[in-house]
């Protein structure tokens, strides 16, 4: 399901109607219909007011109910360890994260 289709959904679960949805978000109406029929996306800031209208997460809107994060055990564990370390060693691991995954990006560019 895409965002389109979940923020339809999402709205019909509220039991409002376009207009009244659009009137509380203080956009307009046709541009609540793009957005459900997937021609435009909306900002952040509509986003924000959308997910607040509709009493649901942001992130159910553009991500549904898939999983986010690490899908194996493994890793999983690792990235919840990451919250019992103090500030500075996050820090420090969250940038080797990022150095590994910025070294992986490059070698699939020059491989392409």
């Amino acid at each position: 399901m895409d965002f389109a289709t979940r923020l339809a959904a999402a709205r019909k679960t509220a039991g409002l109607t376009q207009q009244v949805l659009a009137d509380r978000v203080r956009i307009d109406v046709t541009q609540l219909r793009r957005y459900e029929a997937g021609t435009n996306q909306p900002t952040l800031d509509v986003l924000r007011a959308l997910s607040v209208a509709l009493s649901v997460t942001t992130d159910s809107l553009v991500f549904g109910d898939t999983p986010r994060g690490p899908q194996t055990e493994n890793p999983r564990l690792r990235m919840e360890a990451l919250d019992h370390l103090p500030p500075d060693e996050q820090a420090l691991v969250i940038a080797m994260i990022e150095g590994a995954l910025l070294r992986h990006h490059a070698r699939q560019l020059n491989v392409s």
